[in-house]
């Protein structure tokens, strides 16, 4: 009984090619550190963006109940807000401090206000 051999064509990649699986491995192994490190690095993010003041108007739901000179007096005032149950919140506008309330909530704090 005879053998025959089949002598298709078979792909060779030269005699290096047991180096080829490590070496793409270390290169995906690389670009995985590189990728982690850019996402997970403190700071300079792509998606943070430099706050900036506007008019009261730009704060939606919320609407401003006192007008403050200082932040302090605007601190003050929303946190004695808060201490009586009202959501309350300090932003700076381009008029200067506001202190905000949501529309529903802003004659009660209007009230207490008025009481201090």
């Amino acid at each position: 009984m005879r053998r025959t051999r089949q002598t298709g064509a078979v792909p060779t990649w030269g005699s290096y090619s047991f180096a080829y699986g490590p070496v793409i491995a270390l290169l995906a192994v690389g670009l995985l550190v590189v990728l982690l490190r850019w996402t997970f690095r403190r700071g300079g993010s792509l998606l943070e963006r430099a706050p900036r003041s506007g008019p009261a108007s730009d704060y939606g739901l919320l609407v401003p109940v006192a007008e403050p000179a200082t932040f302090a007096e605007a601190e003050l005032i929303r946190a004695r807000l808060v201490a009586h149950g009202v959501r309350a919140t300090l932003a700076p506008t381009t008029e200067g401090p506001r202190v905000l309330v949501f529309g529903e909530e802003a004659s009660v704090a209007r009230a207490l206000i008025k009481t201090w």
